[in-house]
């Protein structure tokens, strides 16, 4: 469906534009336009107090925000429908005289979805699937004015994709997704067999670990390929400058980063520090990240343990302030763990930058770090929630200058190895050419890379 000469486009759906916690999509949406691709950007919420990353700015990508839906949760449908729907209202109806059959089979599909993956059969329809098609009802419209948008891709395969798939019916342009970790995991965002739906639909979909690749696989129930590309990082911004000083001339740092929520563990890394000091090691302990709403259990828990002089909770801070900070600590720990939900993380952005800033890391045996650490080659993986075996880890690199210079040293090399945002993205610009060339994507992409 193009093009009228212009260069054919992919249009990115995103929860939120830009994210300071998502810098893995502003530097791939960077990359990928430094490779050559054209980008539309869709942002479905506009954010608020976010710190802003240098290559924002370096984003020539046009972005457009829909109108800002209030929330479904506080007050009765049917009210949140007089308030919301004039906002959209004039797209659908634009559409609907546009291409009816399209329009008028993506609404039953969504009417219908409502019923299906309601809690219970008296329960009440799943309002978020009308939400949604309202929202790809704009974003259609949209596509359908630039005729030299061919594909639709959406980050995380919840509600993204969701209005991705909406959008792509109403449309017909195909559309893809990258999944990353809760996306996939939590059956609430995806609902009865709705994942293997959006599979089936999908051009293709890409995964950045391993163990999520095999995940999806094993449930995609289709012949789509499901192709692994690591989150990669730019190994030339994130690059070390000598920072082996003796212990014995400072107190070191425990550097930790992330949002502050359950699955990074953050509450088994405050129990290591209380173990630390009840030994009577010498250390500080950073945790730098947003806070979420777990944030008040982690202070709490400094609070309860009295640790206020040696746990520090900074906040978040923008990429650039972020490798400076990596370049102050000494040990690097981030003791991931599987939420009982089955909430998880994937491969942590943070674990690759702080290894390419030559750190020595610790974290835990879960998900698709040890597709990053090996334990004793390049870092230190421990069992999740064990805050014993987390003090003995950072105890002993602590102790062991050697082994936190030799840790230090192949984890960077491991990420330029394996981890370079110029590799992966090559492989992501790929499956795209691929798409808006009318070529069928075939293969898995098996790159040496890092949401």
């Amino acid at each position: 469906m193009q093009n009228h000469g212009s260069r054919a486009q992919v249009a990115y759906i995103l929860k939120g534009f830009p994210r300071t916690s998502e810098t893995f999509i502003t530097n791939e949406i960077h990359l990928l336009e430094t490779l050559g691709l054209e980008l539309s950007i869709f942002s479905i919420k506009q954010l608020e107090g976010q710190k802003h990353h240098a290559v924002v700015d370096a984003i020539r990508a046009p972005v457009t925000y829909l109108p800002q839906a209030s929330d479904l949760t506080g007050h009765s449908f049917l009210t949140w429908l007089s308030e919301n729907l004039p906002k959209f209202a004039p797209s659908h109806g634009r559409l609907l005289l546009k291409r009816p059959v399209a329009y008028l089979g993506g609404l039953l599909e969504c009417l219908g979805m409502s019923l299906k993956y309601r809690s219970g059969r008296l329960e009440w329809p799943r309002t978020v699937f009308i939400k949604e098609f309202l929202q790809a009802g704009y974003i259609a419209e949209a596509v359908l004015q630039n005729p030299a948008i061919s594909h639709l891709h959406a980050h995380f395969c919840h509600g993204a994709t969701t209005i991705a798939m909406f959008a792509s019916r109403i449309s017909g342009l195909p559309f893809s997704f990258t999944a990353h970790a809760k996306d996939i995991y939590l059956r609430e965002l995806n609902p009865g067999d709705l994942l293997q739906i959006k599979m089936r639909r999908a051009k293709f979909a890409v995964t950045c670990t391993g163990a999520n690749q095999e995940h999806l696989d094993a449930c995609k129930g289709s012949n789509i390929d499901v192709h692994r590309i690591y989150h990669g990082l730019d190994t030339d911004l994130f690059v070390p400058e000598p920072r082996e000083q003796a212990l014995s001339e400072q107190i070191p740092t425990i550097l930790s980063v992330g949002r502050l929520v359950e699955k990074k563990g953050f509450d088994y890394l405050v129990r290591a520090c209380a173990i630390l000091r009840d030994r009577g090691v010498r250390f500080n302990c950073r945790i730098v990240g947003g806070a979420d709403k777990y944030a008040q259990v982690i202070q709490q828990l400094i609070a309860d343990l009295d640790l206020q002089d040696i746990v520090s909770l900074p906040g978040a801070v923008t990429q650039e302030e972020l490798r400076e900070i990596y370049q102050q600590g000494s040990v690097f720990a981030l003791p991931c763990l599987v939420v009982d939900n089955g909430d998880r993380d994937g491969i942590p952005n943070v674990l690759v930058e702080a290894m390419a800033m030559e750190m020595p890391v610790i974290s835990t045996d879960i998900s698709g770090i040890p597709e990053l650490i090996q334990d004793q080659v390049n870092g230190l993986l421990v069992p999740e929630k064990n805050a014993e075996a987390m003090a003995d880890a950072i105890e002993r690199l602590l102790s062991d200058r050697d082994l936190r210079l030799r840790l230090g040293q192949a984890a960077r090399q491991t990420v330029c190895r394996d981890f370079n945002s110029r590799q992966t993205t090559v492989a992501l610009k790929k499956l795209f050419d691929a798409c808006l060339e009318g070529q069928t994507v075939e293969t898995h992409v098996c790159c040496a890379e890092h949401s």
